[in-house]
């Protein structure tokens, strides 16, 4: 099995591994390209992007610069999706994003994992759980989802959040850690 097959398994693999370093780098590449596009030329940041993700449901959809992530074809988004300024995915594992999604400025979305161990962490092993977040949600401004976290239907996640737990359908959610603070 390959670093990238036990990657996207969830198994441990080496962070360092020549093909996986080849392929954030082509991703860097067009990211740097995506992101230093005119913002009045948003057919061909269209085009890069479907280019780029692994799934595009429609060409409604908005993703402002700059926009980073680590390898783009983990990563899903549903009709009608917006992301603000600054959206990062670290996309080692799958991001699925339901329809009519909103995602404020400086939000990231993380699912690569590290030991605290400080010799593991060194040795660059570490693994990845994915990420869902179901339709109608808002994610507001400077939240942080930590690897293997679902969020469910309509949804609104308070801006400054870190989301270290699964969060229910129908629900208002804030803080750190984020917890159901209103039910819908």
């Amino acid at each position: 099995m390959t670093e990238k097959e036990k990657m996207l398994a969830g198994e441990v693999y080496s962070a360092v591994d020549p093909e996986l370093i080849e392929e954030l780098m082509i991703t860097r590449e067009v990211l740097h390209e995506f992101n230093s596009l005119r913002p009045s030329e948003t057919q061909q940041m269209k085009e890069m992007l479907k280019g780029l993700l692994g799934h595009v449901a429609d060409d409604e959809f908005i993703i402002n610069q700059p926009f980073r992530c680590d390898y783009g074809k983990q990563i899903s988004i549903g009709k009608r999706f917006f992301a603000n300024f600054n959206f990062t995915v670290l996309d080692e594992a799958r991001v699925t994003i339901g329809d009519d999604c909103f995602v404020g400025p400086n939000v990231s979305i993380y699912t690569a994992c590290h030991s605290t161990d400080p010799v593991e962490r060194n040795s660059r092993q570490e693994w990845a759980k994915p990420v869902t977040i179901g339709h109608n949600v808002w994610i507001g401004g400077s939240v942080t989802i930590l690897p293997g976290v679902t969020i469910g239907n309509n949804v609104t996640i308070g801006a400054g959040s870190v989301v270290v737990s699964d969060i229910p359908s129908n629900t208002v959610s804030v803080g750190n850690p984020c917890k159901v603070i209103r039910n819908l």
